[in-house]
């Protein structure tokens, strides 16, 4: 099963780049990075909250690809804890991840999936 979506689009108006996403993002409130603690369970960037997996939920998640560079391929991990405070992972994929904490993926496999619509996400696109 993959929920794996790519925003490559020719529709005028939609988002495609990250940049895009993660402005929007923001707009909407998803301000909050999630980073894998040196102790092994997620944590904001900025906060005292520590996570596990069954705390949190991904919501979304996108893939983006480079035009050229196989380096500029990321991927982005919406995600909601059971408060409903929103946030994100964001992370280079393949060779070129940059998360080579030891039980990076292993953690984000355990993150229950509910793949929500995006005018759930963004209130209308």
């Amino acid at each position: 099963m993959t929920f794996m979506e790519n925003l490559r689009t020719d529709k005028p108006g939609e988002m495609n780049t990250l940049s895009q996403v993660m402005a929007k993002l923001h707009s909407k409130g998803y301000d909050i990075e999630f980073k894998l603690s040196d102790h092994g369970r997620m944590q904001p960037t900025e906060g005292d909250e520590i996570y596990n997996p069954d705390d949190l939920l991904i919501i979304k998640t996108y893939r983006f690809e480079g035009e050229s560079d196989p380096s500029d391929n990321s991927v982005l991990y919406l995600m909601e804890d059971k408060n409903g405070k929103k946030g994100y992972v964001l992370d280079a994929y393949g060779a070129y991840t940059s998360h080579d904490e030891a039980g990076f993926d292993e953690f984000l496999q355990k993150i229950p999936v509910e793949d929500r619509e995006e005018q759930l996400i963004f209130g209308g696109l």
